[in-house]
This record gives structure tokens, sequence and C-alpha cells, in this order.
């Protein structure tokens, strides 16, 4: 075990994987478990963030999991007073909760906009809304979970995810200049093509054959020659987190191989 989120208390949204394999939540939930964080895993699947929490006590983590939909205001006050209630802070908040529904300005529905915006961008504001009261004596550390979707084109009709994505980064602008006299540091992680049991799921569908050749193919468009896993997104949100970079806020980090270079 580590030292570097030592006695930290840190809720981690979207801490469950959407099929079998290790999920960018998941990862970040555990790895900051072994840094020394008790950690409060939600996620709209209760089964999914047992799961998580069944791992992080394999290593001796402390650990609770919460049901929660965090686009909905009433669940993420819960979330908070829980975690207030069984740990008695709160030191780190890692949003991770992002979905997508394909369309472009035309073909997207206003009922798809909607539900899109209130998960990946209402989610946040949510947290922060009822979080930051807690951090506000002793200061903490806010991830954000956007894409390089939200600074480039893509040939993907993401409309809503990309603009709800865009609005995430400048919402994590405008609180780390709020909060950084308090000592709230808030930074977003920029995403790029990542091999995560979410992506596969687009395949679900498709012969194991096909799918191996698409993740080549993914692979292939990256400059490193791979695209990132869940491990990657999760030692950057460490970081972020971690008392090493009390002087960093408002920053994109953007995780994505070179793909945006």
């Amino acid at each position: 075990m580590g030292t570097r989120l030592k006695d930290k208390v840190a809720i981690v949204t979207g801490a469950g994987t959407s099929g079998e394999g290790m999920g960018n939540g998941k990862a970040t939930a555990m790895l900051f478990a072994r840094e020394g964080a008790s950690i409060v895993a939600v996620d709209l699947n209760l089964d999914a963030a047992q799961q998580t929490v069944h791992a992080i006590e394999a290593e001796g983590g402390r650990v609770i999991a919460i049901a929660a939909d965090v686009s909905r205001s009433e669940d993420v006050r819960a979330i908070v007073d829980q975690t207030v209630t069984r740990f008695g802070r709160i030191d780190v908040i890692h949003n991770n909760v992002g979905i997508e529904i394909a369309g472009d300005p035309v073909s997207t529905t206003e009922e798809d906009w909607d539900r899109v915006h209130a998960v990946n961008l209402k989610s946040v504001f949510m947290m922060c809304k009822y979080a930051i009261p807690h951090m506000e004596a002793r200061g903490g550390a806010i991830i954000n979970v956007s894409s390089v979707a939200s600074i480039r084109w893509s040939p993907v009709p993401y409309f809503s995810y990309h603009t709800s994505k865009a609005a995430l980064n400048h919402m994590t602008r405008v609180i780390a200049r709020q909060y950084a006299a308090k000592k709230i540091r808030c930074n977003v992680i920029l995403l790029g093509m990542m091999d995560t049991p979410h992506i596969r799921t687009y395949y679900r569908d498709l012969p194991s054959d096909e799918v191996a050749k698409i993740m080549r193919q993914r692979d292939a468009h990256c400059p490193m020659g791979r695209q990132g896993t869940a491990w990657d997104a999760a030692h950057a949100a460490l970081f972020l987190a971690s008392d090493e970079v009390q002087y960093i806020t408002g920053a994109e980090v953007v995780v994505d191989g070179g793909l945006t270079l």
C-alpha cells in the first residue's frame, strides 16, 4: 500500500465496470485505495459497484458502495451525506460518469440531448454543489473526466456528448478559479481512444475476430501504437488527486498517447 492519499476520503462516480475487465472508474477507485484513501464507490448498478468493493477489500482497503443516479439531485445529496456520516470528510471527488447517444445536430432528439447533458454535466455540477461545502475548510481535489472529443472534431456523430464534455472543460476552469483561495483544486482529464469494457460494448454483437480487428485498427490510429487502458486514466487521476500537485488547478490534462498532436 502507498501513502500518496493516506487518510484521504475519495468519492469515485462510475466506479463499476460495464462488462468484464477493468473500467476507468474501477481502476481509479482501486488505485486511490492502494495509496491509502477510503473510497466511496458510486455506480448506477449496485452489483458493479460491489465488484469494485470486493476488489478493494481483497487488497485491504476501506470502501463502501452506493447505488445512485448522479443526474438526480436527491441521489447526489445522499452520496455526500453518506460519505460524511461514514468517513467524516471529503477530500477528493472523481467525476467519472459519462454516456453518449448517437446523433448529429439534426437527428439528436431533445430527450437524448437532455439525458446526455444531465449525466455528463449536471452530475458534476450537483456533486460540486453538495460536496464543496465539506471541502472548503481544508481544501481538496476535484477531478473531472472529459474527452479529446471536447476539443476536436470527431467523425463519430455524438453531438450531445461532444458539447457536454466541452462545457465540462470550462466548468472545471470556473470552479478552479473560484475556489483556488480555499485550496480546492479542480482539473480535468481529456481521454483519447481507450480500450475498456465500455468501448467494447459497442461491438458486443460482432464475432470475436471482428472485434479483434477493430481493436487493432483503433490501436494503429494512436501515435503510440496502442489505445489507452483504464490504468492510464487512473494514474493521471491519482497524480491530480495527490498533494504533489498543490499548485496545479484549472488544467486540462490530455491522456491520449499523442492522438491530438
